[in-house]
């Protein structure tokens, strides 16, 4: 029988080791690769490390850091696996490739002593195409499973699962260097560095799984990772531009969820909660992107970000949305995508009236674009609503709730299905409500993951 002491002993235990793996995953699995240079083998040694902490913590106690203990673990299975398979030539040769001549690890000798920013570059080769770039530095540094990666390329878990097999292949077998490439390098790989670092922080600021709409361990990570890349590369815009919209998205964090731990819509979030020295930061990265004169889409999409952080003094009432849409049409022009697209439609329902968003995101269901996107059909919903068509709305969100159930978190898809039960349990109207729109969750500020 389970005594108290012990039941509490192994729930503690849950509870930091749950954490440890959002938090290194990405340290373990980066320091892992960087000594022997085989993905495979780094993540199934750091998955043996998290397998045993889960028996032994619980008996033995949390250790006092957490992620040393998992580092040197997996780190011992590693060498033994290797041991074990005689693969000590081979490990040398592959050495001489991830690590320089003066023998200093993992590529010390490029002066930047971080084994996670290192392996995004790694996995960023140019030799790779940007989606599968992408997606191995997600799998590697973060632990997203394939099929999460899978929702955030909107695609099948199955074509995401060949993509990551052919990375690693590709990067073994043209013996790619595990470091920060020198500086004539850089620039060819500084967009799926971006996109990797914006995507990281998109699944910490709306997780894909679990019962929390935010991992903030995620999010934190991101931005860190941005800054340490502006060290990097000083002066760099979209460097700035994807801190800065980071940083006003990431100020709002604490406002996104209620007591009970339940999603608030961006209209009706408490701005007095939202995090001012974030904002601040985010202005003066922005401020800098700017004074340089060499536009990008972060750069576009941190000023739409700003927009809503503008009204931290004031109320959503006070949203500039034709501001708003107009950056929406620069950003498709300059990185056109669909849930750009999508995004617009709600800018200019917005500012212009929900008819005419609803016939722009009418059109864009006609295309095929997003068949299977949760958000267009909540999205439609909220304008249907406001129109007063509610029976058309409940049934777009009985769609969008369908769609969530795979790739979705809780906390988002509770709120689908409370709008739900609101839109059923209302009578049908002939004319438009008032009041404030309903925005989709998070539709009207949507993260864009395009690259």
């Amino acid at each position: 029988m389970v005594t108290e002491a012990e039941a509490e002993a192994e729930a503690e235990a849950e509870g930091v080791l749950a954490e440890a793996f959002r938090s290194e995953w990405g340290r373990v699995v980066a320091a892992l690769i960087g000594l022997a240079g085989d993905w495979d083998l780094a993540e199934e040694c750091a998955q043996d490390a998290f397998a045993m902490a889960a028996k032994r913590w619980p008996v033995d106690g949390v250790p006092r850091r957490p992620g040393a203990w998992l580092t040197t673990v997996a780190r011992n299975r590693a060498v033994d696996r290797l041991r074990r398979a005689s693969r000590e030539a081979v490990w040398l040769g592959e050495a001489a490739t991830l690590f320089p001549a003066d023998g200093a690890r993992g590529g010390a000798a490029d002066g930047f002593p971080d084994d996670r920013l290192r392996l995004i570059f790694t996995c960023c080769h140019p030799a790779l195409s940007m989606e599968a770039r992408v997606a191995l530095t997600l799998r590697t540094l973060t632990g997203m499973s394939t099929a999460e990666i899978a929702r955030a390329f909107l695609v099948r878990e199955s074509t995401m699962a060949k993509r990551l097999v052919r990375a690693k292949r590709k990067i073994s077998e043209a013996r790619i260097p595990y470091r920060v490439p020198p500086a004539h390098l850089l620039a060819e790989r500084t967009g799926g560095v971006l996109a990797v670092i914006y995507l990281l922080f998109n699944e910490g600021y709306a997780a894909s799984t679990g019962t929390d709409l935010v991992r903030r361990g995620l999010c934190a990570e991101a931005i860190r990772l941005a800054r340490a890349l502006d060290e990097l590369m000083p002066g760099e815009p979209e460097v700035l531009g994807l801190s800065a919209l980071m940083c006003f998205h990431d100020a709002r964090r604490e406002a996104r969820v209620d007591a009970a731990g339940e999603l608030v819509r961006l209209e009706d979030q408490d701005r007095s909660r939202w995090d001012r020295d974030e904002i601040d930061a985010g202005c003066a990265a922005l401020a800098e992107a700017l004074r340089l004169g060499r536009p990008g889409p972060y750069q576009v999409q941190a000023s739409i970000a700003a927009c809503h952080v503008a009204t931290a003094e004031g109320a959503a009432a006070d949203t500039d949305w034709a501001r708003i849409a107009r950056l929406y049409d620069r950003l498709g022009r300059m990185a056109p995508s669909p849930v750009v697209e999508l995004n617009r439609a709600v800018a200019v329902a917005m500012a212009d009236g929900p008819a005419a968003g609803l016939a722009l995101i009418a059109a864009l269901e006609a295309s095929g674009a997003l068949p299977d996107y949760h958000l267009l059909h909540a999205a439609r919903a909220d304008l249907l609503t406001r129109l007063g068509r509610r029976s058309e709305a409940a049934e777009s969100l009985r769609v969008a709730l369908r769609l969530a159930e795979s790739g979705t978190g809780e906390a988002e898809r509770r709120h689908l299905a409370r709008r739900l039960a609101a839109a059923e349990s209302l009578p049908e109207q002939t004319t438009e409500t008032s009041g404030a729109a309903e925005t989709a969750t998070g539709t009207a500020e949507t993260l864009e993951t395009g690259d």
